[in-house]
């Protein structure tokens, strides 16, 4: 079992900066895969960013690349979202999720992840 809690998450103005963190917890060397997703009111959740632990690659939404970036320190067992020029369409709950094997293409597929975190509300107003 992998235990995951996010932390970061608030409110700031269009333009602003906000990092999350996921803190793993539990069998975590069995995750291969960590990635956030966000759900925004009403909607499916959507894959924003995913790093494979294997081999350090990251994958991104297409609307979000060039704004967030998303990094995984080994030694705290903590993935982060740095996510910066956020916009109101950033509003949204961020959920961390972790998988044991990577997704390859499938990874902004929620259902192919097994481990979720409980949320981070990320509010961007204008």
């Amino acid at each position: 079992q992998v235990h995951l809690v996010e932390s970061g998450g608030g409110s700031v103005q269009t333009g602003g900066s906000l990092r999350l963190s996921c803190a793993a917890s539990g069998d975590t060397d069995i995750t291969h895969s960590l990635a956030w997703f966000r759900q925004h009111s009403g909607k499916e959740r959507e894959g924003v960013a995913a790093f494979y632990t294997g081999g350090g690659s990251t994958y991104y939404a297409d609307s979000v690349k060039g704004r967030f970036s998303i990094t995984h320190d080994n030694a705290k067992n903590t993935v982060y979202l740095q996510m910066n020029s956020l916009k109101p369409e950033d509003t949204a709950m961020y959920y961390c999720a972790a998988v044991r094997l990577w997704p390859g293409l499938r990874w902004s597929n929620e259902y192919d992840y097994t481990y979720w975190g409980q949320g981070t509300q990320v509010t961007v107003s204008s």
